[in-house]
């Protein structure tokens, strides 16, 4: 269990950020060997452990594959606002060479001649750059054709997440995170096979939504001014899961609405995207549209625009419609 205590100054300042590079890093874990990943994994992952097995441009992430559970934050960096791999793999590339050293000082402490960990010390330039190719063959070969499902949904997490903390306050943003956390003020407990416990101080939290998250937990303490901390995005479930077809098994919203109209409506627990609905539902997003403007034509979601983006949520009397015909539990969207 790692247990954080965390000020108000941590909690007031806290920010959501996106990271591809995190992602990446989880997935590698999620490809391990011993791992059963579920069944919308399953083509992914055999891709990736080919990557892994035969690209040679990889081997610099065994390290992070094969070693020790802690690692210095300049092997993974933390989010810095950048949201496409290629600005954060420079980050690796330009990390400085007392940073290197002083990071393998703290975390691997008489490993200085593993063969693994020597290259980082007699030249820390070159080891950062062999890492950065590792992490950039890897994302070619594995993750470059999924990012753009995953960027709509870490997306639409951090839009549901920030409204939830700007209207409803840090415990209902804690409180809504995933099972794996649990917030008794001041302290953020994290599920981890290790223990290990640490105080904020005037650091801001960091909070980062991951798809790939499925048994990987992630979190930094290095950054003097930042503790970043992952969680599993919400809708990313729909990834690991085939649609139910509830409509064969006598489910009223289905029969009235329509099959496809009704998976729709019931995605509909926060604000979302129509490519982020054609996503989880595997739909054309010129299917997805159609249904929605029905839908909103009828008052059953409404529609509100942030940016370039359209953003669809349940309305009252679509959240009734749910209560009632499909004996859901609705939680009210913020408007």
């Amino acid at each position: 269990m790692i247990r954080i205590e965390l000020d108000e100054a941590s909690l007031g300042a806290t920010r959501i950020a996106i990271s591809p590079l995190w992602d990446a890093f989880c997935s590698l874990h999620l490809a391990m060997p011993h791992r059963i990943p579920s069944r919308p994994y399953e083509e992914w992952v055999a891709r990736a452990r080919e990557v892994l097995r035969e690209d040679e441009r990889t081997d610099a992430l065994r390290l992070l594959i094969d070693g020790p559970n802690g690692f210095p934050d300049f092997l993974l960096p933390r989010p810095v606002g950048a949201t496409s791999v290629e600005a954060e793999l420079e980050t690796v590339r330009a990390t400085p060479a007392d940073v290197v050293r002083a990071g393998i000082a703290e975390h691997y402490p008489a490993l200085e001649d593993h063969p693994r960990i020597r290259p980082y010390l007699v030249d820390p330039e070159a080891a950062c750059s062999a890492l950065a190719d590792a992490y950039a063959a890897y994302w070619e070969g594995a993750m470059a054709a999924h990012w753009p499902t995953m960027r709509r949904l870490v997306e639409d997490e951090v839009l549901i997440r920030a409204r939830t903390f700007a209207t409803e306050g840090i415990d209902a943003l804690f409180t809504g995170l995933e099972s794996r956390v649990k917030w008794t003020p001041p302290v953020l407990e994290l599920t981890k096979h290790i223990d290990a416990e640490y105080w904020a101080g005037k650091r801001r939290l960091l909070l980062v939504p991951l798809v790939f998250a499925e048994g990987c937990r992630l979190y930094s303490t290095d950054d003097p001014e930042v503790l970043a901390v992952s969680f599993q995005a919400r809708g990313a479930g729909a990834l690991r899961e085939r649609p139910v077809d509830r409509a064969e098994s006598g489910d009223r919203l289905g029969l009235l609405l329509g099959r496809g109209r009704a998976s729709v409506l019931r995605q509909l627990g926060g604000p979302l995207t129509t490519a982020g609905i054609a996503d989880r539902l595997g739909l054309a997003p010129s299917t997805v549209s159609e249904h929605l403007s029905v839908l909103a034509e009828t008052d059953v979601v409404t529609r509100h625009r942030i940016g370039r983006s359209v953003y669809y949520q349940l309305t009252d009397t679509g959240r009734a419609l749910l209560a009632l015909l499909s004996g859901e539990d609705v939680l009210r969207a913020v408007s």
